[in-house]
């Protein structure tokens, strides 16, 4: 295992409804992040396709209107699949950099839209995706449920990587789920920008002795579509989301940020073999735990609306 890795977390905004343009807004961040020696990219929350802070689609309890499908739509055709053109931009150019990039998207799925973490490897290869287990509120209305079969983490030089989006960080079981994998870079793309989540994100480092990588958007009032509808403040400077990412070491020391109310990029170098050091007196899931009073059962299964049997009885998806 590699001892040491430049990582960084990417703090802007999605250009919404115009996927491209956010494409190349990615793009152009891992140029920089190269630049800089950047061999792990973390993008934000629903970064390709968009977190649209403050649109309601006109949702409200026994009702939903024209104009909100309308923007639905809008959203909907922003979103992208992890087998599109969008995702092979970005995975050609981690090749090109020898990169691995975690990215938020909004994930398209026939008629269901997820909120979604990628993978890319160093070498241009998808490694895997995560969708969100739980969305948050509103976000139920927009976002499908993800399952425990996208909780797996991905191999790397450096441990193994795995992302927990937003408010899932706050779910004891998942992050034991994650913790259990023995997860060296947990990534936390987010749409949370308060104070309080750098406690969370600390708590974590602490609890799960890993890497802690949160990404989070800066996007503000005059970067929204003029023609959604949005329940914040209309003054063009409004800021929607002020960012807040950081990075943080598996014995809490916060190595970059939190930096608010603009674009950055945030880098740290990881020294891997802090983890162990920080495993001598606190292993969430090995010496620290008691599985004689407490046990976690984890569901990986993919989970099907519908399971089709062939000729002869046998299941098939």
């Amino acid at each position: 295992m590699s001892n040491k890795l430049v990582a960084a977390v990417a703090q802007t905004a999605t250009v919404l409804f115009d996927t491209p343009a956010t494409v190349e807004r990615a793009l152009g961040l891992m140029a920089d992040a190269a630049k800089r020696g950047v061999q792990l990219l973390v993008f934000p929350e629903a970064f390709i396709g968009g977190y649209p802070k403050g649109a309601d689609f006109h949702i409200y309890l026994g009702g939903r209107t024209p104009q909100g499908r309308g923007e639905f739509r809008q959203y909907y055709e922003a979103a992208v699949t992890v087998d599109g053109p969008e995702i092979a931009q970005i995975a050609k150019a981690a090749a090109r950099h020898k990169m691995y990039v975690v990215t938020g998207i909004i994930e398209r799925d026939g008629g269901t839209l997820y909120c979604t973490a990628v993978y890319i490897g160093p070498d241009g290869q998808v490694l895997g995706k995560h969708r969100k287990l739980m969305p948050t509120a509103l976000e139920r209305l927009v976002w499908g449920f993800g399952d425990g079969s996208t909780l797996q983490a991905v191999d790397t030089p450096y441990g193994k990587l795995g992302a927990v989006i937003c408010w899932e960080n706050y779910m004891p079981a998942l992050r034991m789920a994650m913790y259990q994998q023995r997860i060296a870079l947990y990534c936390a793309p987010t749409a949370d920008d308060r104070d309080s989540w750098a406690s969370t994100m600390q708590h974590i480092a602490l609890e799960g002795r890993c890497f802690v990588l949160s990404a989070c958007q800066h996007l503000r009032r005059s970067q929204f579509p003029a023609d959604m509808n949005n329940r914040l403040p209309e003054a063009p400077e409004t800021v929607l989301m002020r960012g807040g990412s950081m990075i943080i070491d598996p014995l809490g020391k916060v190595l970059a940020g939190p930096v608010f109310n603009e674009d950055a990029l945030l880098t740290a170098e990881l020294d891997m073999s802090v983890i162990p050091m920080a495993q001598m007196d606190f292993d969430a899931v090995g010496h620290y735990a008691r599985p004689d009073v407490f046990s976690l059962h984890v569901n990986t299964a993919a989970q099907r609306a519908v399971t089709l049997d062939d000729a002869q009885g046998a299941p098939r998806g």
